[in-house]
């Protein structure tokens, strides 16, 4: 078959892609290497910048976000005995919302299949043909059992971390630069009312947790753990009584509401940059080019700020023969990606602790600053509300 962007994943940043095109008149194929039902489930991101959102708003994809989803005007920061707000609407006039990535995901799902969008799941041996000609290629085998070859003017990676757009990118042009962290994260989703009303960041001695949210219901909520933890060793009671002494109940009259525990998993924590971003006729977006660990809620927002330079450049290149912002993309990409890498970092770096004692003084003392100086609040608030699309 024919189309002009053959879209590799239809996750998030695929299906917003392939949105952002058809609204401007550009044919696109999805294909996917899981099923729909698994594209749909999968637990991910729960935070959306306040760009994010306008995004979504601008392109009619925002209506079930606002009636179902909960905006936030910042965040706590902790560590024992002191919880400090950080209240973003205050100091740079942006919030974010609370709206999972597999709701966003059941949005973009309908919106093409109201446009009828073209969506290929559960393919397997996906692999890119002729990315630095004018005539690229894909060929899969479909759920069923059927060889398949797409001719396109353009190849879009949105396959995340273990696709094959990545490693399509040929040795000689790819740079990468990546840092494991000595820690993950045990993530367990409740099904209990959150008892707080805004995102608690604590840090403490025994290591980082995290109080977040996925409805006026459902908690998500997160512990620092050593890498390689299995968790079979970690029971519901341990978890709950860790979150309690880490988030400090009893602290101020505050407490921790348990629950019945429904999903449980180990999340490593790394930050990982490819470069370019672009190739011939081969674009990358999302997690296919980078890697944030979640503490900065960066993962899915900054791919969907990928797509918002991706589909107009790939609209003047296709449609106008300009192809000045296409040449540009992976420069433009990347000074948003390295702000919102060092953005995580620098966010999990000040919360999680290890076994050095100074770092534990130098991590208190930053979190201080940024608590009580209306400079350091500033900088936190604008980098985790978002940055403008472009910036």
């Amino acid at each position: 078959m024919r189309t002009q962007v053959a879209i590799i994943g239809a996750g998030p940043a695929g299906l917003l892609l392939s949105h952002l095109l058809g609204e401007q008149g550009i044919d696109s194929v999805l294909i996917e290497s899981r099923t729909q039902q698994y594209v749909l489930s999968r637990i991910r991101a729960g935070i959306l910048e306040h760009s994010t959102v306008r995004l979504l708003d601008d392109h009619g994809l925002g209506e079930r976000l606002h009636r179902e989803g909960h905006e936030h005007r910042g965040i706590y920061l902790q560590w024992p005995e002191e919880r400090h707000h950080i209240d973003f609407r205050d100091l740079v006039d942006r919030s974010v919302w609370v709206y999972g990535q597999t709701e966003v995901t059941k949005d973009l799902v309908a919106a093409r299949e109201k446009a009828g969008q073209q969506i290929y799941y559960d393919v397997s041996d996906a692999a890119l043909h002729d990315v630095e000609s004018d005539a690229p290629y894909v060929t899969f085998t479909d759920a069923s059992g059927t060889s398949m070859r797409i001719d396109a003017d353009v190849i879009a990676g949105c396959d995340g971390s273990f696709g094959p757009s990545r490693a399509a990118m040929p040795d000689s042009v790819r740079n990468t630069w990546e840092r494991t962290y000595p820690y993950s994260w045990l993530g367990v989703l409740a099904d209990v009312a959150p008892s707080t009303d805004e995102l608690i960041y604590a840090w403490h001695q025994d290591g980082f947790a995290m109080h977040s949210m996925r409805s006026s219901t459902v908690s998500r909520l997160y512990l620092q753990v050593p890498n390689g933890t299995d968790i079979a060793t970690w029971s519901d009671e341990r978890i709950w009584d860790a979150l309690a002494r880490r988030l400090g109940h009893g602290q101020d009259g505050w407490e921790l509401t348990p629950g019945p525990i429904t999903e449980k998993s180990v999340l490593p924590m790394r930050s990982y940059v490819q470069t370019p971003m672009r190739h011939g006729r081969l674009f990358l977006a999302g997690d296919a080019a980078h890697i944030v660990p979640p503490t900065g809620a960066k993962g899915l927002n900054l791919a969907v700020a990928d797509v918002a330079l991706l589909a107009p450049a790939l609209t003047s290149l296709l449609g106008k023969n300009d192809s000045r912002a296409a040449d540009a993309y992976s420069d433009d990409a990347l000074r948003r990606v390295w702000r919102c890498t060092h953005f995580s970092w620098w966010m999990t770096t000040m919360l999680h602790t290890g076994d050095d004692p100074f770092d534990a003084q130098l991590q208190l003392s930053q979190l201080r600053w940024v608590a009580s100086s209306e400079a350091g609040a500033t900088g936190l608030a604008e980098n985790y509300a978002g940055l403008p699309i472009g910036f």
